[in-house]
């Protein structure tokens, strides 16, 4: 017995253990199954881009003085950040440009490998977002024509600037970082941490290109202003270029042009012929690198050692000079007409001697200037973008042939009129009409008040009334007469008095006649300013009128069709009448007030073309008005007709024809 259960006890032990096994085994294979080891972590985000990416990276900052304590959103704040451009795509990128939308009012202090593309210098304020562009690197190739090599795919940007109310442990990070180059969409850019945002752009599939990828260069762009950079003759240490402005804008004009760009690479203006600069220093050079470089150079002879020159047009005087001048569109006083005045005269050229400096003392070694700018005398405002590489430009042969000279190098830089924020216009209109006795004037403060005014009249107050024969008058002059015809019209005579407009020129339109075929208006122009203004031109746009102008009778005028438009009235003056001369003394200075320079014509419409026209209702006055390519300051109301206006005699009309035109 003591056998048997000896026996049955192992037996049941041993079947209890197999049992134990067969079923842990498997459960064992299972857990040792799923716990294998985790996958690897995803690629970098700048591996799996299959087109641009683009990161921004806050490295570093500190609070800098002064310490405002009670003012933390106008505490400054170091800030060092990094930018990162890769071409991870099929095609080379030229030209790369990269906006940075900064938020928090950076004023960038310095910026590696790039320049501002709107044509500002650094240091500056970019705290309304800035897009860079490349420099001296401005093409990225690919990873398969450079066999991966990064320094040629890739450019990083060290920024250092101030932002102003990010503290830590906060980021003073961006809103947006997208590439402005045609043809890519850049989605919105995604977090990398709380330093850094990342973004792959990608062709857009969409977009129609002209360039196909064998071109070597970008194609030209249109603009409202071009300005060409062509080497035309290189040596090792120094090189001639040749700069052309060329005007597209038929409504786009300068006069005593004023041309400005930065040396990026420390160099000099040997010398020039067709313009000069408004500084001849060459100081710099004596006491600066160059004049270590070029120990044996007499740099008396210099034209300028700057390093952001101003360069203006020479006289007509100067045309013939076999010096300085003799240049083809050289020598006109820096005025760039519209091409539809003059195509000869939308065009001004110079050329300049550059000396280089080390590293790049060799003849292929050549680099155009950045942060150009461009700007005139009661003109439009400019922006110019960074000098884009394009294919060489050709030329007249100078000896006569029929043949064309191809230049060295050609770069093109892209101008467009913009309208800066805050900015006042330079000009100003004024409406009157037959039906009402008194005109509307030009604004208050319509080309802006300074700060102090305030303590001597209203910039905030409207324009007073006048008689019309007032508008002859200078504004200083005027207040008696305002005050005047504002009582005996019972009209507000608001105390203290409105500011005046503080135009140099101002415009009134006249609404002349309204009759059942047809209708006419006035324009005068009015100079207060000391500067003659030649080859002036003006221009209106008008809702529904223009398609029934018939004449000017004072001026050359035609209609201009704009964006396919048939909007606008163009006019100059007619030969001998082309000069809006400066304001000048009364024939008794001491008793009466300056006079204005002035032209004047009456313009005659139908309205066959424009049935239905409601002329004295307001489709009878521009909506817009230029002067040599400035936008005008316009009246926000029309002149109205009531019962008592209604009363206006034909005497009175005439009387107003008579003074505007005899005076």
């Amino acid at each position: 017995m003591a056998e048997f259960n000896s026996g049955s006890l192992f037996l049941v032990t041993f079947n209890l253990i197999l049992l134990l096994l067969l079923t842990f085994i498997p459960f064992s294979i299972s857990q040792t199954t799923t716990a294998a080891a985790p996958p690897p972590p995803p690629p970098p985000a700048n591996e799996t881009c299959n087109g641009i990416y683009l990161s921004y990276a806050y490295t570093d900052g500190e609070r800098i003085p002064p310490n405002l304590k009670n003012d933390r959103s106008r505490q400054p704040y170091r800030f060092e950040s990094t930018l990162t451009v890769l071409n991870n795509g099929l095609e080379e990128l030229k030209s790369w440009k990269v906006f940075v939308g900064f938020q928090h009012d950076e004023y960038l202090v310095s910026a590696s490998n790039a320049v501002l593309a709107d044509g500002n210098s650094i240091p500056g304020g970019v705290g309304n977002g800035t897009v860079f562009a490349g420099f001296p690197m401005t093409d990225l190739k690919t990873a398969i024509e450079t066999a991966g090599d990064e320094t040629q795919m890739s450019v990083q940007v060290k920024l250092v600037g101030t932002q102003f109310g990010v503290a830590s442990p906060s980021v003073p990070l961006p809103t947006n970082i997208s590439l402005v180059n045609d043809g890519f969409v850049c989605p919105k850019p995604t977090m990398q941490g709380k330093n850094e945002m990342q973004v792959c752009c990608t062709v857009d599939k969409d977009f129609k290109s002209n360039v196909t990828v064998d071109d070597e260069f970008l194609p030209r762009q249109n603009g409202d202003l071009t300005i060409m950079y062509d080497v035309i003759r290189t040596y090792d240490s120094n090189y001639w270029a040749q700069v052309t402005m060329e005007n597209h804008n038929p409504l786009g004009r300068l006069d005593n042009w004023k041309l400005s760009w930065d040396w990026m690479k420390d160099e000099f203006i040997y010398t020039m012929k067709g313009a000069y600069p408004t500084v001849l220093d060459s100081s710099d050079c004596v006491f600066g690198v160059q004049g270590q470089h070029y120990k044996d150079l007499d740099f008396s002879t210099v034209f300028n050692c700057e390093r952001r020159p101003t360069i203006i047009d020479l006289p007509l005087t100067k045309y013939n000079d076999s010096i300085l001048g003799f240049k083809p569109y050289c020598c006109r006083n820096g005025t760039i007409l519209p091409p539809q005045m003059d195509a000869s005269k939308s065009i001004s050229s110079f050329q300049l001697q550059v000396f280089k400096m080390p590293p790049d003392v060799n003849r292929s070694e050549l680099s155009p200037p950045q942060n150009w700018r461009i700007n005139g005398t009661l003109n439009p405002d400019y922006k110019c973008g960074p000098p884009a590489r394009v294919s060489a430009s050709q030329f007249p042969d100078p000896s006569g042939l029929p043949t064309n000279t191809t230049a060295v190098a050609s770069w093109q830089v892209v101008c467009n009129i913009t309208v800066p924020k805050d900015s006042s216009p330079r000009c100003c209109v004024s409406f009157s009409a037959y039906y009402n006795e008194s005109v509307i004037p030009c604004n208050t403060c319509a080309c802006g008040c300074s700060r102090t005014t305030d303590r001597t009249c209203s910039t905030s107050a409207q324009a007073m009334l006048l008689p019309p024969e007032v508008l002859l008058v200078p504004f200083e002059n005027r207040t008696a007469k305002a005050i005047a015809w504002a009582q005996l019209k019972h009209l507000p005579n608001p105390n203290p008095m409105p500011c005046s407009d503080n135009c140099g020129v101002s415009i009134n339109w006249h609404l002349a006649t309204d009759y059942n075929k047809g209708w006419s208006a006035r324009i005068t122009l009015f100079n207060w300013d000391e500067t003659t203004f030649p080859d002036w031109f003006a221009a209106v746009q008008m809702k529904k009128a223009v398609p029934g102008y018939q004449k000017m009778y004072s001026f050359n005028g035609t209609t201009l069709e704009l964006n396919g438009v048939n909007n606008t009235l163009f006019m100059q003056g007619n030969e001998g009448l082309n000069y809006l001369v400066a304001e000048t003394d009364a024939l008794n200075p001491e008793r009466d007030p300056r006079i204005p320079g002035k032209q004047q014509s009456v313009i005659s419409f139908t309205k066959k073309l424009t049935p239905g026209i409601k002329v004295a209702a307001g489709e009878g006055f521009p909506t817009k008005v230029f002067f040599n390519g400035e936008e005008c300051s316009l009246p926000k109301v029309f002149p109205t007709s009531d019962q008592r206006r209604n009363s206006v005699t034909i005497s009175s009309v005439l009387m107003l024809v008579l003074v505007l035109i005899l005076i």
